[in-house]
């Protein structure tokens, strides 16, 4: 072979060598660039505000909810609790009922109505409004019907719900009432968000909670609640709390609004 076209294959070869480096160098610096990129981003947050962990209290669920554990629901079981007699002395029933200032012709959702308790007592103060008397458990329901039809309630509609929403017409409802309820919710970020979709422009959320911040309330610490705990929550889904009522034996009486 010429010694020419020998050289000439040496600088091809040298040439294509330094090519293949260059392009090894250029593919490194832009896969460890990319990388770097992907660690400088931001990673989106967990607003979910969910976790699972061991229960702290056997009477919770292994679900915590922005650092508060999720307590078990009160089956259908329990119904007499709900209907005791000294219930309306031992919550001061009357005092709430007169601070939720009804107006006649008020859409009322009753979340967690159980047997009606609250429910029934609100029909007469709204005789030209409706109340919504919401349950996730058939025999619930079915004891509201029965109460309904022996009272001659018309203006009671039981709502079968799900532990995720409660079925409510949207924009529509005046006042939503959960009493002692809350605080079980499997699903409370989700019931929250359809709850609040629920309420007319100036619809208010009643929630009633045994007082945490009272050592003196005989009620196990899982089925009570701080407002400082209660704003938290209420706050990850729009609503703002408007107003507290502390003049109840045991409970706060917060309403929230949805935020301004």
């Amino acid at each position: 072979m010429p010694s020419s076209s020998l050289m000439l294959l040496r600088t091809c070869g040298a040439g294509l060598l330094l090519l293949s480096i260059a392009c090894a160098q250029s593919l490194t610096e832009s896969t460890t660039a990319q990388f770097a990129d992907q660690e400088q981003r931001p990673v989106a947050p967990d607003t979910s505000g969910y976790e699972r962990r061991g229960p702290q209290d056997p009477n919770g669920i292994s679900k915590y909810y922005l650092g508060r554990q999720i307590a078990h629901v009160m089956g259908h079981e329990g119904a007499s609790w709900l209907e005791r007699s000294d219930r309306r002395e031992e919550e001061g029933t009357d005092v709430l009922l007169r601070e939720l200032k009804l107006k006649p012709t008020d859409v009322v959702a009753d979340i967690g109505a159980g047997t009606g308790f609250f429910t029934f007592r609100i029909s007469p103060l709204v005789p030209k409004g409706k109340v919504l008397a919401v349950d996730i458990q058939p025999e619930m329901l079915a004891a509201l019907r029965e109460t309904k039809t022996r009272t001659k309630a018309t203006n009671v509609e039981p709502v079968q719900g799900t532990t995720q929403n409660p079925n409510l017409p949207a924009n529509s409802v005046d006042l939503v009432l959960i009493v002692d309820a809350y605080h079980e919710f499997d699903h409370p970020r989700e019931m929250m968000r359809s709850i609040r979709q629920s309420l007319t422009p100036n619809g208010r959320v009643a929630l009633v909670e045994y007082r945490a911040e009272d050592p003196n309330v005989p009620i196990k610490r899982i089925h009570k609640m701080s407002v400082a705990q209660a704003r938290r929550e209420m706050a990850a889904v729009g609503l703002e709390l408007a107003d507290t009522v502390e003049t109840l034996p045991q409970q706060h009486l917060m309403f929230f609004r949805r935020a301004r």
